[in-house]
């Protein structure tokens, strides 16, 4: 059994780590078939801000909350600043939806109605508007774009209208901000998509600039893929923008990080702290996720805190004993060293630390305690609540 022990330096590490939580998270969701209502479940953007922050509150892991438009828009997004800002956490990145309108069933930024794909440009040039007033950093596109049918569409045709749309997207970003390209190999189109790789993501945003990165979602592989190697290789590159954080059984399903795989986790940090990217604010750690049958608080509490534990591990890494072993091509001496810290139990010492920075050493359990579920449920009555797509 392990007997690693995080240092002074690895909770340093830990004490800057930020994950921020998308605002969609706390509404309603479920399958297919059923969109699930729960008591309590905001009805607006202001109340699922002030969800996130109680993440917030008993975390200290998730200090900003991304916005989805249309379905966070508001009348005026100085006052849900200033209304994030007093919960104690900001705003972060803005998504663009260009999946749930009429116009887009056969393509937004691709279209070949070029009064269609303006309509799509222009939605993102009102995301940077609002990022303007936000003070969001990141525009992130994800493109359910693509066909079903072979012959259907001019696939070379398509990419070529993608960064034609993406350039002018981009010519409109001020100086700080970025523009992250989301990829996902399949769904809802099924014979091609437009980006269904990180490859394609690369291609793409290489053309278009420094600002312009990748944004790579945990779910959004076909089974088997080794998704470390992408984090490496985008690190690598310098074009790994962002993460989705969230666990996958068979396709994109969006479940609590880490429940289906938690050594897929484990690696996939161990080469982002190998490359450079924890605590690298050109890398935003960003949970997405679809809680069908979980609370969804304590849902999200539980994903920060999952993966805080995973870097934690990741941290433990002997790499000069690993590099070592790698030198000498001791193929059993290196496994174990990885898998040692892998191993390594360090929950008690994680609960130690909260414990030192006035925290509740169990945070899953001081939100149950607290209360707040319970208010909710009795004052958000009336009114539409907040769903996926809403």
């Amino acid at each position: 059994m392990s007997t690693r022990t995080l240092t002074a330096e690895h909770l340093s590490a830990l004490e800057a780590q930020a994950i921020e939580l998308p605002s969609w998270a706390f509404g309603n969701s479920g399958t297919r078939f059923r969109v699930f209502p729960t008591p309590g479940t905001p009805r607006d953007p202001f109340e699922k801000i002030a969800d996130a922050a109680q993440v917030h509150a008993f975390t200290r892991l998730a200090p900003a909350v991304a916005l989805h438009i249309p379905w966070d828009k508001v009348d005026g997004y100085a006052a849900l600043r200033r209304h994030a800002e007093d919960l104690g956490v900001t705003l972060g990145t803005v998504n663009s939806n260009t999946f749930q309108d009429e116009d887009y069933k056969f393509g937004a930024l691709t279209h070949q109605n070029e009064c269609i794909r303006q309509k799509a440009i222009d939605h993102h040039l009102e995301c940077i508007d609002i990022m303007d007033a936000t003070g969001s950093r990141d525009l992130k596109i994800w493109l359910a774009e693509g066909s079903n049918y072979p012959g259907q569409n001019d696939m070379r045709a398509r990419q070529d209208r993608l960064q034609d749309s993406l350039q002018q997207i981009y010519a409109r970003l001020g100086d700080d901000q970025r523009l992250v390209l989301e990829y996902k190999f399949f769904e809802p189109a099924f014979y091609h998509t437009d980006v269904p790789d990180w490859g394609t993501s690369y291609v793409q945003v290489a053309a278009l600039g420094d600002k312009a990165m990748v944004c790579l979602d945990t779910g959004h592989h076909a089974p088997g893929t080794n998704i470390e190697f992408i984090v490496m290789q985008l690190l690598r590159l310098g074009k790994l923008g962002s993460f989705d954080f969230n666990s996958r059984f068979y396709a994109d399903d969006d479940l609590i990080v880490g429940a289906a795989d938690p050594f897929q986790l484990f690696r996939i940090l161990a080469e982002v702290i190998r490359g450079g990217g924890l605590n690298n604010p050109d890398v935003a750690f960003m949970l997405d996720q679809c809680h069908n049958i979980e609370d969804k608080i304590p849902g999200q509490i539980r994903s920060v805190l999952n993966v805080q534990e995973m870097t934690a591990r990741a941290l433990l890494i002997d790499r000069d004993a690993l590099a070592a072993a790698q030198q000498e091509n001791d193929v059993l001496a290196a496994n174990a060293i990885l898998m040692d810290a892998f191993q390594t139990d360090v929950r008690p010492q994680l609960a130690a630390w909260r414990a030192s920075r006035g925290l509740a050493e169990d945070p899953m359990a001081a939100y149950l305690a607290s209360g707040y579920q319970q208010r909710i449920a009795e004052e958000r009555v009336g009114g539409v609540q907040a769903g996926w797509g809403a």
